[in-house]
């Protein structure tokens, strides 16, 4: 079986996603030193997490929600990173040692992977290495300089920067939704449960923390009863019907 182990290589499949993360994390900075961070702790934050919607969501917890709700919520956002690691396991060739799967661990954000699973025959740690290594530095160095911008740039202008995060989730759930009705009905209740927990008196006592663990599990609870993914035998069965 092929493998691709260039460091080079890796380097340059990584370039696109370095770009895409800065822009991403620029305004994510913004955002964290809106919500009461330092610099250095916005900056800290994106080196050590690599999760823009665990982060996203983390920030309002971490500046006035509690620990339990802070686990929780990054539980539940963050849960798909354990079976993409599952999944890359098993395309990385036998010169990943387990110091090497842990470091890939850590960088192994949806973009990354995608790229790692997409390559032709097993993946070797170098070409891992040059992939993580880019991405790394742009959703940092993104992350500090929006927090410092976030600290210079008039208020009008920093609001105006911070809503790029959200045009980001905006960006990726619409194409999805646009073409699979089950998604856009998960959405849907998605976004009626928070309205509600937003402005139905009772419920807006709820932490946001808690808040975004009971939107996230309600809605999938729904889809998953109302609709089911098929498994791939019956997916099969249908298409020679």
């Amino acid at each position: 079986m092929t493998e691709v182990n260039s460091f080079k290589k890796g380097l340059k499949d990584g370039i696109p996603i370095c770009l895409g993360y800065f822009s991403v994390s620029f305004a994510f900075g913004i955002f964290a030193v809106e919500n009461g961070l330092t610099v250095f702790q916005a900056t800290i934050l994106s080196l050590v997490n690599l999760t823009s919607a665990g982060q996203l969501a983390g920030v309002p917890i971490i500046t006035g929600g509690t620990l339990p709700e802070l686990a929780l919520s990054q539980l539940i956002i963050n849960s798909r990173y354990s079976l993409m690691s599952v999944s890359l396991s098993q395309k990385l060739s036998h010169n990943a040692k387990l110091r090497d799967k842990l470091l890939i661990s850590y960088a192994n954000t949806d973009e990354i992977f995608a790229v790692a699973v997409s390559q032709k025959g097993d993946v070797g740690k170098r070409y891992m290495w040059g992939l993580i290594m880019l991405p790394v530095i742009g959703w940092t160095s993104g992350t500090f300089i929006g927090a410092v911008a976030g600290n210079i740039l008039p208020a009008m202008v920093t609001a105006a920067l911070g809503l790029a995060i959200y045009g980001m989730f905006v960006a990726i759930v619409v194409p999805v939704a646009k073409k699979e009705k089950a998604t856009a009905f998960c959405v849907a209740i998605a976004i009626a449960l928070s309205c509600a927990f937003k402005y139905v008196p009772v419920l807006t006592k709820v932490p946001t923390g808690f808040t975004v663990i009971i939107c996230s599990v309600i809605a999938a609870v729904i889809l998953a009863v109302v609709a089911p993914i098929k498994a791939e035998e019956e997916v099969t069965e249908d298409a020679q019907q």
